[in-house]
């Protein structure tokens, strides 16, 4: 039955995110704001709602072990499981500068989390003025550099934006989304807690495999469709993208809401495996040039040993 609950509260989770977007999108082309300004601050953070609901709602329930195992354990997910399926199906040929960048970027954000883990440095309110000034720097960075191109938001912009709902109706989706982003994270946080408990399993390690493969299920479905389209350039831009943004964004947002610090089972093994799947992709991009199919078989045999691993 937890199991019911906890798909109950991701379908409510995800339909949120969707609704929250596309009120916003409406919102904003009615009140004549540029698209791309809506693309880059809606669209691309409305991906990551779930995580960020979730995990603020882990947080302020004192279950903060479970929002910093999502984090860590949907990084590892996005790397191993997402792209490495997604490059399995289609190879990714075209590996450009900006990515290898994004790489780099991630491992710096992986070494930082492993000194944090280290000195027993916390998540508080100075890390979220840190963590969320450093994400609008590197996209501001991005887009002077045109690494973020205009086009892409403006086309996900578009097709987002098709239904054109009155000002009112936006606001109305808007404040709909944020109450199933309310109610689904909070029937998702304590069905993951339930489940924990039930199986005597440590909520740190609910977190790093069944919550965050359950938020990184859209992205999932996503990315074997862009496979399936042979449309996947920017899949490994994205992917890298939103890894930075879960450390700094929802990580950032979170620590609004209360201190916490990396559990102890995370910081012993988790956060070093997530700095060698960095280091791996990199190692991929830099020397091979591509992200093929000897990157998705690799990809999921880790993915599956690990989970494995981690529960026995």
């Amino acid at each position: 039955m937890n199991l019911l609950f906890l798909l109950i509260g991701l379908a409510l989770l995800i339909l949120g995110a969707e609704t929250v977007v596309r009120g916003s999108v409406s919102l904003g082309k009615k009140l004549n704001v540029s698209l791309f300004a809506i693309g880059i601050v809606i669209v691309a953070g409305g991906t990551s709602l779930p995580e960020l609901a979730s995990s603020i709602n882990a947080v302020v329930n004192n279950h903060s072990d479970l929002a910093v195992g999502a984090v860590i354990g949907s990084n590892i997910a996005n790397l191993i499981l997402i792209m490495a399926a997604t490059s399995f199906l289609t190879p990714i040929n075209n590996i450009n500068q900006n990515q290898i960048n994004q790489a780099w970027m991630n491992i710096a954000l992986a070494i930082m989390i492993i000194i944090m883990s280290l000195f027993v440095l916390s998540f508080n309110l100075l890390f979220g003025v840190f963590a969320i000034t450093t994400l609008i720097f590197i996209m501001f960075f991005q887009v002077k550099k045109g690494i973020i191109e205009v086009s892409n938001f403006d086309e996900k912009v578009e097709s987002l934006s098709q239904g054109n709902y009155s000002i009112i109706l936006s606001i109305i989706l808007i404040i709909l989304g944020i109450l199933f982003l309310v109610f689904g994270s909070d029937l998702f946080v304590e069905s993951a807690v339930n489940i924990a408990n039930q199986f005597n399993i440590s909520e740190a390690i609910i977190g790093i495999s069944l919550v965050a493969f359950g938020t990184s299920l859209p992205e999932l479905a996503i990315g074997i469709l862009a496979a399936i389209r042979k449309n996947v350039d920017f899949a490994l831009g994205n992917i890298l993208g939103s890894n930075i943004y879960n450390i700094l964004g929802v990580l950032g947002i979170s620590s609004f809401f209360g201190n916490f610090t990396i559990p102890n089972i995370i910081g012993s093994q988790d956060v070093y495996f997530m700095l060698f799947v960095t280091v791996m992709i990199l190692a991929f991009m830099f020397f091979l040039k591509r992200i093929g199919r000897a990157y998705g078989s690799l990809g999921l045999i880790l993915y599956f040993s690990y989970i494995f691993y981690i529960y026995n």
